[in-house]
């Protein structure tokens, strides 16, 4: 197949969705798959204009790419790397090679990728993708609807508020410790957590720059699990347990700074209890294809509280669904091969 994985973009997890597309598309190459990678903001710069026989040629598109750093990336510079100044968010060639290709893999994550907007654009072109459709990618990706529809389905989840831009909370009104979420955010970027309430009004504004509304929750104190689900069928539950502090952006992507255990270590009626919570979140948000949903479990009464689901999950070194993969018997090129075949399966059905 003529496959283009679309990584990069201008999101916080930049980083992360380049070092995901690397992963894929070496794996799409291994099963002998004619793939091009492409940063869906930088696109590709050609003085003459692209064929199909671009997918044919002898180039290795991932080999400028770098390991995910420490912190977060400055996307202040990117726009400055665009010849025809950033105005799109899809680079030079994107939409024409993306139109030559019988699917394009989303190695996106975050704003601009996550969010629906990549893929009602592509809905309008015809153009096939791999994960769920752009309404429910926007759902997913709202942390405060995405919540409410959790309640309403009987699902837990930490209890919380909702701030527009530049609105305080009264410290005194607020449990601490608690955390502190951009809406619209992933990988942990513009989260955090707040110890006593003087640091809350600090935290705020550091949470406005990143997205226009922010949720200030209840800490759940105990462990936390994230289960993949594909097809609606849920895939093993993996336990996620950082050497220090909570799962933020360096402790998801630095190996060696938390330990990942799966399948995890729950009793058989806790395992299939998370599950099915998974499973209902899926139905829910009625997502489609595959996703992973995060949890945690409060110690004291062994509750479950779903966090969020995320409709693209990641695809790097370190990333969970390739473990819960892995955990079944699927190699990462087997896993990569199965998120297409389900994706075209919606297609079929349309």
């Amino acid at each position: 197949m003529k496959i283009v994985v679309l990584a990069g973009g201008t999101s916080t997890e930049r980083d992360v969705s380049l070092s995901s597309g690397s992963k894929i598309y070496y794996a799409l190459k291994a099963k002998g798959h004619h793939a091009v990678l492409l940063d869906v903001y930088l696109g590709l710069e050609s003085e003459k204009p692209v064929t199909e026989e671009l997918f044919q040629e002898n180039i290795d598109w991932a080999k400028d790419i770098r390991a995910i750093s420490e912190s977060h990336p400055d996307l202040s510079r990117l726009k400055e790397q665009r010849k025809d100044g950033g105005k799109s968010m899809f680079g030079p060639n994107v939409l024409a090679l993306c139109e030559m290709a019988d699917i394009v893999f989303l190695g996106l994550h975050g704003a601009n990728g996550e969010d629906g907007r990549i893929q009602a654009a592509f809905d309008l072109m015809g153009i096939p993708y791999t994960g769920t459709g752009y309404l429910s990618s926007a759902v997913a990706m709202d942390k405060d609807l995405s919540k409410q529809l959790f309640r309403q389905a009987g699902i837990p989840t930490p209890a919380g508020i909702t701030l527009k831009n530049g609105m305080q909370a009264d410290p005194a009104s607020v449990p601490y410790p608690c955390m502190v979420k951009t809406i619209c955010g992933g990988s942990s970027v513009g989260t955090y957590r707040v110890e006593r309430p003087e640091e809350l009004p600090d935290v705020l504004a550091d949470a406005y720059a990143f997205g226009e509304d922010v949720i200030v929750e209840q800490f759940i104190t105990g462990r936390e699990f994230s289960v993949g689900v594909i097809d609606g069928k849920a895939l093993p539950v993996i336990e996620i347990a950082p050497l220090q502090g909570y799962y933020d952006y360096k402790n998801k992507y630095q190996p060696g700074s938390t330990i990942e255990t799966c399948p995890a270590d729950l009793s058989a009626d806790l395992t299939a209890q998370l599950q099915q919570y998974a499973e209902r979140v899926f139905e829910t948000l009625k997502l489609s294809s595959y996703a992973r949903i995060d949890f945690m479990m409060d110690t004291a009464d062994q509750s479950f509280y779903c966090l969020e689901a995320n409709t693209l999950p990641g695809m790097t070194p370190t990333s969970l669904l390739p473990q819960e993969a892995a955990a079944v018997g699927m190699s990462f090129e087997d896993l990569c091969e199965k998120l297409i075949e389900v994706s075209l399966a919606r297609y079929e059905s349309m």
